[in-house]
């Protein structure tokens, strides 16, 4: 647990004795405000989990102890919940919290926890917490598959409402069940699972691509595959071939593989006379079936002809059907992986065993009862289901579901061995002669399989086939692992090791690097100088920011893509070789990180900006947030720290990899201390020729690059981007970057419009100055006019002299925001302009239309009198009116400055101004791809 989860306010799993008011007794009144899922690490957990916010209404007042037969109830409906250690450390912790007292909101965690392991998925993380409302609590717990971590939740809630009242109708059992069919639908099947539990103990991560089993392993370039057991080396053509039985029967023969004899037929008269000239007995089976659906085994008569044939042709897609002699012997699927054979394992159709005492129908109650069978592939073992192939089946061996076998005598329930119809596996693997094990391998080459299950029927798989008889019957693409890795008998085999050998050898990346970056203000500007750095040394980066997603410098959508969403997406791209995310509140708080760790996590600032936002209320609260990036670090991994914040600095502790401070004061103490220790920091040194930006590891230090030399600055004025520059330098030195690469990448990247739209970006109008920045908050306002106050103006012999013409602020915020915080920004930005233009953006997130600018304004007008140089004010609510007010009103000298919401409408105007038309800038447009902010389209370059 991170020192931050430890600091964060608990709710008391020793509740108070019951304080109800007179009168007022337990009711249902549990119910849920809010859902959250979170598909990375997050505000609450390392791992993907659900929050629920849950009402507690009148049992606020009950713990469990004092609700009549709550505890008993509960155990005895779901008694593993009883055996949760909850943090004691001891199994039964839990059902000592529920005798003692605990809330229901506590129970409730708990049991969507167990509800998700009865449905085959192993969670067991889980915390309850205040929210600080009476009566509400964060209920926050881990889950494999969200559609079943939610139901569990849904179902946990009704469950604890029922248990304080008796629900009419309820059924839990009737509502379990249909949990571990949700689980069976949603769930991977256990061979996909297999694979990627091989995978995670590889370090390879993976993204779940569709809803069946399609699924990519690594990241960007070194991408894989796989679709249940089929992978991206997998060819269609081997697919293709292993789907027609005929075509792999004649290919296997004709390279001296021993197969039965077969012919392929389309009417049932043909298929008669084909088993008699093929001699009975006979099977019958689909031309491009699979999983045994419509096989039928040992037919010795043409009624039992005519019946298999129509049973095939009902499960072929081509209406073809295979008729061949049936091979007397046990049933073997060999599975061969990379060419290689990996394991045998010999299937026992489904089947009971007679006692003496129990009829049919009672002995599948019974088999069904053991605990390793479920339903479908929720469990190592699936249940018998008797239907009337299995009834037929029964009465040919002489039994009907009434009657009682003998004891001991076996009676089958289905021709064919599959586990998907209760059938069992024995491990065979060692056994396996070599003279087999050959003819196994060469049936997949030659279909052209990477991963093939190779059917062979013969008495005796550790005797030469050719010897004693037998064949091979079958070569499967994408075969099931389940009898491999989960045998009913012998040693499991771990089949899916060699999957991941064969995608992934050893020595070969399954990740690209990923630089994370966040903070409350300089994100943007920060992403794009790393991603050029990165660019500039030759790698294809994928870049999210709030102006869209880039993958090597062109757009590839533009929208707010700052969320875990959009870092999926550039994750998924199979060109980007280095990732580079700009990190939001927003996405952490909604869903999390969008991957699994970052190898770099940069973290500039915080500021009390967003606070009362999705139950964030002070900046402590605010930094816990951006602190996920750090958490989410790797022992190998890097957290590039703002030593002048002392809240980013703290983030240190929470860091499992290395720290490189960054900081404008070369004196600083953790500077001093960082050197003390041997390691990294980016800082400034201050010389006759200016500042220099200089990376230090232990007593050296390397010069870099004059700050006054770097375009973003503005010649060393714009103070926001000197530190901006000091933690892309620091970032880019820990994913790598060689000291001339760092360099070349600052010196050539600018605050252009193209570069970077919306911050701060300068143009020349007219003989005045247009600033354009996205700055919307009371610490960017204050930067920002920090920067005006230092801006320079051609004179007279060559020199330059500040600004001494009026300057004009068009200013805006968010409509989210808490009102104290805008009526700051307005105070703020009083200290700066002479003159201001009140505006508000399109969406003002919630607001009445022009409240926000109405408490901008009362920020303006509560500015102490010697601290504001404010002379006139204006609100034009519409952001293109405002700047057209603002730049008519500019006359030669003047500096404008336009905190934009849609830059590219504001930049459009400018070129209108500048051009005279708009057709010019259109085609530039058109070139550099820049589109509305509220397009979100594909654009291709």
């Amino acid at each position: 647990m991170t020192t931050r989860a430890r600091a964060r306010d608990r709710a008391s799993k020793h509740p108070r004795e019951a304080d109800a008011p007179p009168g007022v007794v337990p009711a249902p009144d549990l119910k849920v405000v809010e859902t959250r899922v979170y598909r990375g690490p997050n505000y609450w957990n390392y791992e993907p989990a659900i929050k629920l916010i849950v009402d507690l209404g009148v049992l606020e007042h009950f713990p469990t102890n004092t609700i009549r037969g709550f505890v008993e109830a509960l155990l005895e409906m779901l008694p593993g919940v009883g055996q949760h250690t909850c943090g004691t450390g001891k199994v039964g912790g839990f059902e000592a919290r529920l005798r003692d007292g605990t809330w229901v909101g506590h129970v409730a965690e708990h049991i969507a926890l167990q509800l998700q392991r009865e449905a085959g998925t192993e969670v067991g993380r889980g915390k309850t917490r205040g929210t600080g409302e009476p009566g509400r609590y964060h209920v926050v717990y881990s889950y494999g598959e969200e559609s079943v971590g939610l139901a569990a939740g849904k179902l946990a809630v009704r469950l604890v409402n029922h248990l304080v009242q008796a629900e009419p109708g309820f059924d839990f059992r009737s509502e379990l069940e249909e949990l571990i069919r949700l689980s069976e639908r949603a769930a991977f099947g256990p061979s996909t699972q297999a694979i990627l539990d091989e995978a995670a103990l590889r370090d390879i991560p993976w993204i779940r691509l569709s809803e069946g089993s399609l699924v990519q392993l690594g990241h960007g370039i070194h991408q894989r595959r796989i679709r249940a057991t089929m992978t991206s080396d997998t060819g269609s053509l081997g697919v293709d071939i292993a789907s027609d039985k005929k075509l792999t029967n004649r290919l296997l023969a004709a390279t001296g593989v021993p197969v039965p004899r077969s012919e392929v037929v389309r009417e049932e008269d043909a298929a008669v006379a084909a088993a008699n000239r093929i001699g009975m007995p006979v099977a019958i089976k689909p031309l491009d079936g699979n999983h045994g659906r419509g096989v039928m085994l040992t037919i010795t008569d043409e009624d039992s002809v005519r019946a298999g044939f129509r049973a095939a042709r009902a499960q072929s897609r081509r209406g073809a059907v295979m008729v061949e002699s049936y091979l007397v012997g046990n049933d073997y699927r060999c599975l061969v992986i990379g060419g290689v054979l990996r394991a045998v394992a010999q299937r026992v159709p489904a089947h009971v065993e007679g006692d003496g005492k129990h009829s049919l129908t009672d002995l599948v109650e019974i088999t069904n009862a053991d605990p390793r069978r479920g339903i479908g592939h929720e469990k190592v073992l699936t249940r018998i289901k008797v239907d009337d192939e299995s009834i037929g089946y029964a009465r040919e061996q002489g039994f009907e579901m009434s009657d009682v076998p003998p004891r001991g005598h076996r009676v089958y329930l289905k021709r064919t061995g599959n586990m998907s119809t209760g059938g069992i596996s024995i491990d065979r693997t060692e056994e396996a002669h070599p003279d087999n094990v050959e003819l196994a391998e060469l049936a997949a080459r030659v279909v052209g399989l990477d991963i093939a299950g190779i059917d062979l029927i013969c008495p005796d798989v550790s005797l030469p086939v050719r010897e004693t008889g037998g064949g091979i019957v079958e070569v499967n693409a994408a075969p099931g692992f389940r009898m491999h890795t989960h045998p009913t008998e012998g040693e499991s085999q771990y089949v899916a090791k060699p999957v991941i050998d064969m995608l992934f050898p050893p020595g070969v990346d399954a990740r690209i690097p990923i630089i994370a970056v966040t903070g409350s203000n300089g994100k943007t500007t920060t992403t794009r100088m790393i991603a050029h750095i990165m660019k500039g040394m030759g790698h294809k980066v994928g870049l999210t920011s709030t102006d869209g997603i880039y993958v090597d410098g062109r757009i590839v959508r533009r929208a707010d893509a700052s969320g875990p969403k959009s870092a999926s997406m550039v994750l998924q791209n199979p060109t980007v070789d280095m990732a580079v995310f700009e990190v939001a509140r927003g996405g952490i708080l909604r869903e999390g990180l969008g991957y699994q760790r970052n190898d770099v996590a940069v973290v500039l600032n915080v500021t009390g900006d967003h606070l009362g936002l999705g139950g964030i209320t002070n900046i402590k609260q605010l930094a816990g947030v951006k602190q996920v990036v750090v958490e989410a670090v790797p022992r190998d991994g890097v957290a590039v720290l703002n030593a002048d914040d002392p809240l980013v600095a703290e983030m240190a502790r929470a860091c499992s990899g290395s720290v490189i401070y960054f900081s404008m004061d070369p004196d600083h103490e953790r500077l001093k201390f960082q050197a003390s220790r041997g390691r990294r920091a980016v800082t400034l040194e201050h010389g006759r020729n200016g500042e220099m930006i200089v990376m230090r590891q232990g007593r050296k230090s390397m010069s870099l690059v004059w700050t006054h030399l770097l375009p973003a600055t503005f010649e060393g004025r714009a103070r926001m981007n000197v530190q901006n520059a000091l933690a892309a330098t620091a970032a880019a030195w820990a994913a790598g970057a060689h000291l001339h690469d760092i360099r070349q990448g600052l010196r050539t990247f600018t605050t252009s419009y193209f570069m970077a739209p919306g911050r701060l970006n300068m143009f020349e109008l007219d003989g005045y100055r247009v600033v354009v920045d996205y700055a919307h908050n009371p610490p960017a306002m204050r930067a920002l006019g920090e920067f005006v106050d230092l801006l320079t103006v051609p004179s007279a012999g060559g020199a330059r002299a500040p600004v001494t013409g009026r300057r004009i602020g068009v200013i805006a915020t968010a409509g989210d925001r808490r009102d104290e915080d805008i009526v700051e920004l307005g105070r703020t930005a009083a200290a700066y302009f002479d003159e201001i233009v009140v505006r508000e953006d399109a969406n003002n997130r919630g607001r009445p239309r022009g409240q926000t600018a109405e408490l901008v304004v009362q920020g303006l007008e509560s500015a102490e009198a010697d601290a504001s140089r404010v002379t006139s004010t204006v609100t034009i609510l519409d952001e293109l009116e405002a700047t057209r007010h603002a730049l008519d009103t500019a006359r030669e000298g003047d500096v404008v400055v336009v905190c934009v919401d849609h830059a590219n409408q504001v930049w459009k105007e400018l070129q209108r101004r500048q051009h005279g038309s708009a057709s010019e800038s259109d085609g530039l447009q058109a070139v550099v791809g820049v589109i509305d902010a509220e397009d979100e389209v594909d654009l291709e370059l």
